[in-house]
């Protein structure tokens, strides 16, 4: 059988098969041969397209205000080897092909996320309404969880015709993708997941508290409540490409995939001499922050922190939208109005994560009068929401990411510093595991991270509220440029908020690659019949226009 994979639902483009096909992406003319293009931001879309953009003859030229990576964040414990805090992204599931096709070229190892209730996390503690639950499987929890986890399945058969959705995503047949999935757009768009959820004949026939635990718990990847207010369709997005199952983390740090990748030398390369790497094209280093934007004839003029002033002959942002209007000033006519409407009005949701590096993997000793785990992968209605335990072998300090919080939760912290959010967090704990002293195992100093506070994000990522789409739809297909009058064409955009699947990976590496495919024809470029691009297929496979 097929696997899964994010395949769409909005635009059913084979990605994997593009960046893998031994044709190449597409060609350049030589009078496009050292062409350079902008590239705002060092996050997965940024160093992905100006890796590929540099195999095929251009100079990118990388621009970074913060740190390099993005939100591909992995920041090392002091005095320890490879011990590491992921910030940003985390787990990542097996159906982001396109991103996979990265970390494999690399060589990066990747492992089972310990996710709740899968047999990475060992055992699972729900604990809810100050009532306990260990479980290491779902079978092991009361019938009360069983009847959440069997009415959301059915609401999304009912809902979504969920079932023969997913088979055509694992058949990779676009055409019966876009049947199904075109109408639930229409459906769906206007509405939350919360009335989904309420609102289906699966969840009216139980209770209220049926509703509320999975909210705070849910299946999957934990409690689902912070999704409650955004558009149903963001959801149906993550459930039936798979995006919260068969999860893996990768060992040392998902921040080697951006770094590798800037060192890495192609093996097929145009115009450069063989040995070409991101990082030598760039002399060693990015560029600092973008501040300011503006088109010179059909060129662009880009201006950095330092007032250095740069022609250019395309601009990729990939930075979060709302730079563009707060940070960067944006020259106004590089985009139509109702594009900047989107940008603008794109919402970000919060997010706060504590970590703290232990002595070892205590979690796993055994509870002399029950047998179990002493502590758990854990899921609360208290402040640290979720709880996650990393063992990173014998030879190395464990790490405990002790509150993984989202939306009201996360701002419940954002003023306290690092000290007082474990204090918190272990407070919380104790009333969990009374008889487990974590205060004893903790070494060094404690790693904290509140998404919203950082002024290059001013968020975690984009959640689509209801009657959102029309937005998304103007951002994630801007690459297709040959509608556009002149003077809003040769800038892009990408990252996991311009996509359709905000907060993975995934998003990032697909609206990357799409940016990848309009410059190619900007520069006067075109693509191999036998590997046709995104551009070649929008027309027929893109996502439903719904009227304005």
């Amino acid at each position: 059988m097929n696997k899964v994979s994010v395949f769409g639902p909005d635009f059913p483009f084979a990605y994997d098969d593009w960046i893998s096909h031994p044709a190449g992406l597409g060609h350049l003319p030589d009078t496009a041969h050292g062409a350079k293009v902008a590239i705002v931001g060092s996050g997965a879309s940024g160093v992905i397209a100006g890796y590929e953009l540099m195999k095929l003859g251009v100079r990118p030229v990388v621009f970074e205000s913060g740190q390099f990576g993005g939100r591909l964040r992995s920041q090392a414990f002091e005095g320890a080897d490879g011990v590491i805090a992921e910030l940003g992204g985390m787990r990542f599931p097996v159906s982001s092909t396109g991103f996979y096709h990265y970390v494999d070229m690399l060589g990066i190892e990747s492992m089972p996320f310990p996710n709740p209730l899968t047999p990475a996390a060992g055992s699972t503690v729900v604990d809810l309404l100050g009532e306990t639950h260990y479980a290491e499987s779902l079978d092991d929890l009361p019938p009360l969880f069983h009847e959440v986890a069997q009415a959301y399945d059915r609401a999304l058969e009912e809902g979504a015709n969920f079932t023969a959705l997913k088979q055509a995503i694992r058949d990779r047949d676009s055409a019966r993708i876009k049947e199904i999935w075109n109408p639930i757009v229409e459906q769906w768009d206007e509405r939350t997941f919360y009335d989904f959820v309420a609102s289906s004949d699966a969840f009216q026939a139980l209770s209220f508290h049926h509703r509320e635990v999975f909210g705070q718990v849910g299946f999957g990847t934990g409690g689902w409540d912070s999704d409650f207010p955004n558009s149903m369709l963001e959801i149906l997005r993550v459930n039936v490409t798979e995006c919260d199952d068969h999860q893996r983390y990768m060992v040392g740090g998902v921040g080697q995939v951006p770094h590798k990748l800037w060192d890495h030398a192609p093996i097929s390369i145009t115009h450069w001499p063989a040995g070409t790497t991101l990082s030598k094209l760039n002399g060693g280093a990015t560029r600092s922050g973008v501040t300011r934007i503006r088109r010179v004839g059909e060129k662009f003029e880009v201006t950095d922190q330092w007032k250095r002033v740069e022609v250019f002959d395309a601009v990729l942002v990939t930075c979060q939208s709302h730079m563009l209007s707060t940070v960067i000033d944006t020259e106004e006519s590089l985009f139509a109005q109702d594009l900047w409407m989107a940008l603008d009005r794109t919402r970000y949701m919060q997010s706060a994560k504590t970590f703290v590096m232990v002595d070892r993997p205590f979690w796993k000793d055994k509870d002399p009068d029950t047998g179990r785990d002493v502590m758990s992968m854990t899921l609360t209605d208290r402040m640290t929401r979720g709880t996650y335990l990393f063992d990173n072998g014998p030879d190395k300090p464990s790490v405990i990411c002790l509150s993984y919080s989202w939306m009201t939760d996360a701002l419940k912290v954002l003023p306290l510093p690092v000290e007082r959010r474990v204090d918190l967090a272990l407070t919380s704990l104790a009333n969990i595991y009374p008889d487990v002293d974590i205060r004893s195992h903790i070494l060094g100093d404690p790693i904290t991270v509140s998404w919203e506070n950082d002024p290059n994000f001013l968020g975690a990522f984009k959640g689509a509220l209801p009657g959102h789409y029309r937005y998304n739809h103007r951002m994630f297909g801007h690459f297709m440029q040959d509608d556009l009058p002149p003077h809003e064409r040769g800038i892009f955009m990408a990252g996991d908020g311009v996509s359709w699947t905000p907060a993975w990976v995934e998003g990032a590496v697909q609206t990357s690659l799409n940016a990848v495919a309009g410059i190619i024809r900007h520069l006067g470029g075109g693509f191999y019949p036998e590997n046709p691009s995104p551009c070649d297929k929008y027309a027929e496979w893109g996502p439903v226009k719904l009227p304005d």
